[in-house]
C-alpha cells in the first residue's frame, strides 16, 4: 500500500497484515499465545467501558460558544467577560440525574446542565441543573438522597417507598419536588429547557470588590413539556429522544441558543435577606434581584466521537477563573471536592490531560507521575519537581487572589432545618400555577406515590399541607382517584 497513513496498525504503530484471522497451529489448530494482535484486541475490548457516573450517567452534549453581549466588568475581572462581542469556545453536557447510562431520555427527572468554557485563564466549569434549586441544603445528605433514587439492594428495582420515605422527613426537598412533579419535570428536549448554575457564586472586580451571583440560561427555543402519558409514549418509540433532538438540530444547522443572565447581590444585601442566600433550596426573588443580561450561549457543533468528547468530558465546580469564585453555599463547598474526586476515580489521576479536558491556555503544575501522565513534568524546568525551588520552575501569582471573606462562628453540627422556612417558596411556586397546571402537579405527585405505605404518604402530606392545604388535598384526591 503506497499511502502508509492509511495502514491499520497496532496501538504501538506496527502495521497489521491480516485483521480477519487469528494465528493458529494449522487451520483447525489452537490459537498461539504469540498472537499479540488478538490479545491486544481482546484486552482492549475488556477495557472499553469506564465506570459510569454515579449520578448523571445518561448524557448528551455538544460544542459551542459563549458570546458576551453586555458589559458586566463592574462586577468581574474575568477575561471571559472582558469586552462586548468576545467569544469563548465551550462544550456542554446535558443529562438525567437518577437513571443509568442505558435509561430512557424522556423520563421525569431533573436534568443536568453542565458547561465547560475554555478561557484564556483556564477552564471555567459551571455545573448546574435545569432547576434553580435542589433537594438538599447540606451535602451530608447527598449520598442518602441519591441512594433513594437508585435501585433497592434486594429487589434491584427503583423504590417509590424509599424516595417518599426520605422526602417525607426532609421538607427542604419539597421546593425541588414541586418543580420535578410540575410540567417542568418532563422537558421534551434539552434545547427547550432553561439551565441554572443553581448555587450562589461570587464575582470579583478589578478593585477587589465581591458580589454574590446566580447564573441563568434562558432558552430561546421556548419551553415544551411532556405529560406523564406523553413521556411514556415517547419512551415506547425511542429511548434516545433527548439525544436525537439535540444531535439532529445541530446537524441540520438549527443551532440552539440560550440567553445568559445573572442575578447580583451585594455582601451587605446578603446580610439582610430573610432567607439564607447560600441555601441551595432557595431562589432569589427576581423582583428584589432582577436578571441582568450577559450574553448568548450557542451550541453549533456535534462531537466527532461521543466517548472521547462527551463521556470523557469531566466537569467540576473546582474549575474557576480569576474574577469568578465560590460562596459559603455548603453544597457547593462539598461539590468542589467530590466532582474532581469522582473524575480521578472514573477516568484516572490525570483526567485533565485528556484532550477534551485540557485547557487551551498554558498548564503548569507540580503534580507528579501516576496513571495517565503522558505529558511528563509541567513545571517549566527539568530540575524543578518541587516548590519552592531555585531551578526556574513556575511560581505563584498573588495578583489573582480573592479578597478576604469574613467568617466567624462556633464550630458545631448545626441543624440545617432550624429556623428555615421550607414552605414559603414552594407555596409561591404552587400559587403561580393555573388550575390545569396544578391539576397535573397533583396527579404527577400522586402517581409517584402509588404503592408507598400510607404512613409515609400521610407524613409527606402533612408537609404539603404546610405549603398549602389545597396542595395537600389535591394530591390526596388524585390518589383516591387512582384506587
Amino acid at each position: 500500500m503506497s499511502d502508509k497513513t492509511k495502514r491499520l496498525t497496532t496501538t504501538a504503530g506496527a502495521p497489521i497484515a491480516d485483521n480477519q484471522n487469528s494465528l493458529t497451529s494449522g487451520p483447525r489448530g489452537p490459537i498461539l499465545m504469540q498472537d499479540y494482535q488478538l490479545l491486544e484486541k481482546l484486552a482492549h475490548q475488556n477495557r472499553e467501558r469506564i465506570p459510569e457516573r454515579v449520578v448523571h450517567a445518561k448524557g448528551w452534549g455538544a460544542h459551542g460558544t459563549l458570546t458576551v453581549t453586555n458589559d458586566i466588568t463592574k462586577y468581574t475581572k474575568a477575561k471571559v467577560f472582558s469586552e462586548v462581542g468576545k467569544q469563548t469556545p465551550m462544550i456542554c453536557r446535558f443529562s438525567t440525574v437518577a437513571g443509568e447510562a442505558g435509561a430512557a431520555d424522556n423520563e421525569r427527572d431533573v436534568r443536568g446542565f453542565a458547561l465547560k468554557f475554555y478561557t484564556e485563564e483556564g477552564n471555567w466549569d459551571l455545573v448546574g441543573n435545569n432547576t434553580p434549586v435542589f433537594f438538599i441544603r447540606d451535602p451530608y445528605k447527598f449520598p442518602d438522597f441519591i441512594h433513594t433514587q437508585k435501585r433497592h439492594p434486594r429487589t434491584n428495582l427503583r423504590s417509590a417507598t424509599a424516595m417518599w420515605d426520605y422526602w417525607s422527613q426532609s421538607p427542604e426537598a419539597l421546593h425541588q419536588v414541586t418543580i420535578l412533579m410540575s410540567d417542568r419535570g418532563c422537558p421534551r428536549s434539552p434545547t427547550e429547557m432553561n439551565g441554572y448554575g443553581s448555587h450562589t457564586f461570587s464575582m470579583i472586580n478589578d478593585d477587589g470588590a465581591r458580589v454574590w451571583v446566580k447564573f441563568h440560561f434562558k432558552t430561546q427555543q421556548g419551553h415544551t413539556f411532556y405529560t406523564d402519558a406523553e413521556s411514556g409514549e415517547k419512551i415506547g418509540q425511542t429511548r434516545e429522544g433527548f439525544q436525537e433532538d439535540l444531535f439532529g438540530r445541530i446537524e441540520a444547522g438549527k443551532f440552539p441558543k440560550w440567553d445568559v443572565k445573572i442575578q447580583v447581590m451585594t455582601e451587605d444585601e446578603a446580610e439582610k435577606t430573610p432567607y439564607n442566600p447560600f441555601d441551595l433550596t432557595k431562589v432569589w426573588p427576581h423582583g428584589d434581584f432582577p436578571l441582568i443580561d450577559v450574553g448568548v450561549l450557542e451550541l453549533n457543533r456535534n462531537a466527532d466521537n461521543y466517548f472521547a468528547e462527551i463521556e470523557n468530558c469531566a466537569y467540576s465546580p473546582s474549575n474557576i477563573v480569576p474574577g469568578v469564585g465560590f460562596s459559603p453555599d455548603k453544597v457547593l463547598q462539598a461539590r468542589i471536592f467530590s466532582y474532581a474526586d469522582a473524575h480521578r476515580y472514573r477516568l484516572g489521576t490525570h483526567y485533565e490531560q485528556l484532550p477534551v479536558n485540557q485547557p487551551k491556555c498554558p498548564m503548569n503544575h507540580y503534580h507528579k507521575d501516576g496513571t495517565m501522565n503522558h505529558m511528563g513534568q509541567l513545571t517549566g524546568a527539568t530540575d524543578a519537581y518541587y516548590e519552592p525551588n531555585t531551578m526556574g520552575g513556575v511560581v505563584q501569582s498573588s495578583d489573582v487572589a480573592d479578597p478576604p471573606l469574613g467568617i466567624c462562628g462556633d464550630v458545631d453540627r448545626f441543624n440545617h432545618r432550624d429556623g428555615n422556612d421550607d414552605y414559603g417558596q414552594p407555596r409561591a411556586l404552587h400559587d403561580l400555577m393555573n388550575a390545569d397546571q396544578q391539576g397535573r402537579l397533583y396527579a404527577n405527585t400522586a402517581r409517584s406515590m402509588v404503592g408507598v405505605p400510607d404512613a409515609i404518604i400521610d407524613l409527606a402530606l402533612s408537609h404539603y399541607a404546610k405549603i398549602s392545604q389545597q396542595y395537600a388535598d389535591g394530591i390526596r384526591s388524585a390518589l383516591k382517584g387512582m384506587g
